[in-house]
């Protein structure tokens, strides 16, 4: 049974007008929005000046867009931040170049001692040890050959530290912010290197007992660095014992003429080095010429010290 109850509020909505019905009411009605007004037309002389300015501003924009290759021109701001870009960028790239470059001198330095331990390549091999339980390996030229020094890691790093500290004194005429990448870079290979060879040549798995070999070694090369320098600045007589002390570990049977042999090869290379430009060192392509042997015939020659000791004193 139907109720005769009306909802107030649908009474109201059904009694209010739809947006349909307004819309529809409303086209009934006049526009009345604005028409815009046409603009009062210009004279003909000053409709021509104005195309010739703006043909001669079109032509200057061409101009300009054309000189800068297709840029709009730099605002102050961006001028500064290029300025600054260009003067630190040299800095961002030199650690890049100094790494790679470095990398091959390292191998340059190392190639003088170079040594291998063919038993560590076999699975079951025994590596040979001296009296002292030191690897002995198997190694040419004339450090080992002629100079007797026994081919282990010890010596190895002895002859490379030797060749670096000749490269570094020539890395030291460099600018200061230049020259400490390269120094970096040039220890940090060498350490490397030296992990790498008691890893592969020594068998030596056990990080522990790496860091002890390497922690000497870096001993040694803080060593070497104080002891050559004082002997390149002071005298031939104090380089000589510097090598005595570092390379030959101060033994008793050392042959002296070839210590002074290995004194004046380190003085004719490090002179070959500063000699050099930057362009036959920093490209990594520097080579050592020949060995310590090649300074014999200089050696005997008598200096001038002992020609006036051993001259005969004129009688009165």
């Amino acid at each position: 049974m139907a109720s005769n109850y009306t909802c107030k509020a649908c009474s109201r909505a059904l009694s209010r007008p739809t947006a349909i019905t307004s819309l529809a009411n409303g086209s009934r009605r006049k526009c009345v929005l604005p028409v815009p007004q046409p603009h009062r037309s210009l004279s003909t002389s000053q409709l021509q000046s104005a195309q010739a300015s703006e043909a001669q501003k079109k032509k200057k924009g061409r101009t300009l867009h054309g000189e800068l290759g297709g840029q709009q021109p730099p605002t102050p701001r961006a001028r500064l931040i290029s300025s600054d870009l260009r003067k630190h960028v040299p800095q961002l790239t030199e650690t890049y170049v100094a790494y790679g470059a470095t990398e091959k001198l390292l191998q340059e330095c190392s190639r003088p001692g170079e040594y291998t331990i063919p038993q560590s390549v076999d699975k079951n091999g025994e590596i040979p040890e001296d009296e002292n339980g030191v690897h002995i390996g198997v190694g040419k030229g004339w450090w080992y050959e002629s100079l007797g020094l026994q081919p282990n890691f010890n010596n190895w790093a002895q002859i490379t530290f030797m060749h670096m500290y000749m490269l570094q004194v020539r890395f030291r005429m460099l600018p200061e912010s230049h020259a400490t990448p390269w120094i970096q870079h040039m220890t940090n290979h060498a350490f490397y290197a030296a992990e790498d060879r008691l890893v592969v040549w020594h068998k030596m798995h056990s990080a522990t007992i790496r860091q002890k070999f390497l922690k000497d070694a870096f001993a040694q090369w803080r060593g070497v660095l104080l002891a050559y320098d004082e002997g390149l600045i002071k005298s031939d007589a104090m380089l000589a014992a510097a090598v005595w002390r570092n390379l030959l570990s101060g033994r008793e049977d050392v042959d002296f003429e070839k210590l002074a042999q290995i004194v004046g090869y380190m003085r004719k290379e490090i002179k070959r080095l500063v000699l050099a430009s930057n362009d036959e060192v920093l490209t990594g392509a520097w080579k050592f010429e020949g060995d310590p042997g090649d300074e014999k015939d200089i050696t005997q020659v008598m200096s001038r010290a002992l020609q006036q000791r051993e001259a005969p004193v004129p009688k009165k």
